[in-house]
């Protein structure tokens, strides 16, 4: 058996990478996370999809982020994603009626996720989107994506992001729309079709 001598740093070899987590169920997650359209409203939008990573394999335990403007192109500043009770400090959940624009939902064990919302007005010449900040095993930093919405083919066409992209990239971007109110957008990590993701600086 060669022993190593470890006295000095030049002779330590590199432990292995460890993947980060699964730790998103522990905390993040809350009650009603998915809901963030006020409880009846008609112009309600469900988004749906999967998670996969390279192979195309579900991830069971990401989480994934939405942010939307208000259908009037506003941003919401309302606060009640995850009210507490000031006297307890219980977790009441939404109120149910006032839009936040915020949801924070966990894959389930096929990978798939959903957020129940209000379709997003269009703000400061993009086309209508809803911003996205995943969270996955293996990854050290979470990545920033966008859902647009089809049926304005104009605004499509004319938003900054997409206009730089190629077609087979920027389908990547853009949800389809299963039937009337339901929207399909799966969030590839690598690999063949990856989802085109955002860096910010």
């Amino acid at each position: 058996m060669t022993k190593i001598d470890t006295s000095s740093p030049e002779n330590v070899l590199p432990t292995p990478s460890h993947t980060v987590g699964p730790f998103y169920g522990y905390a993040l997650p809350f009650r009603g996370g998915e809901d963030v359209a006020p409880l009846g409203h008609p112009d309600t939008v469900t988004v749906h999809g999967y998670v996969t990573d390279g192979e195309g394999k579900p991830l069971p335990d990401a989480l994934v982020e939405v942010w939307g403007a208000a259908p009037d192109g506003t941003v919401p500043t309302t606060d009640g994603s995850m009210r507490r009770d000031p006297a307890t400090g219980d977790f009441l959940g939404r109120n149910g009626v006032e839009f936040t624009g915020f949801g924070r939902i966990q894959t389930d064990t096929d990978g798939h996720w959903y957020v129940r919302t209000l379709r997003p007005g269009a703000r400061g010449g993009s086309a209508p989107y809803l911003s996205v900040c995943v969270f996955a095993r293996g990854l050290l930093v979470h990545l920033f994506t966008r859902i647009y919405f089809p049926g304005d083919e104009a605004a499509l066409a004319a938003d900054p992001l997409l206009a730089r992209l190629q077609d087979e990239r920027r389908a990547t971007l853009i949800a389809r729309e299963e039937s009337s109110g339901t929207y399909r957008f799966d969030i590839r990590l690598q690999g063949e079709g990856e989802t085109v993701f955002l860096e910010f600086r």
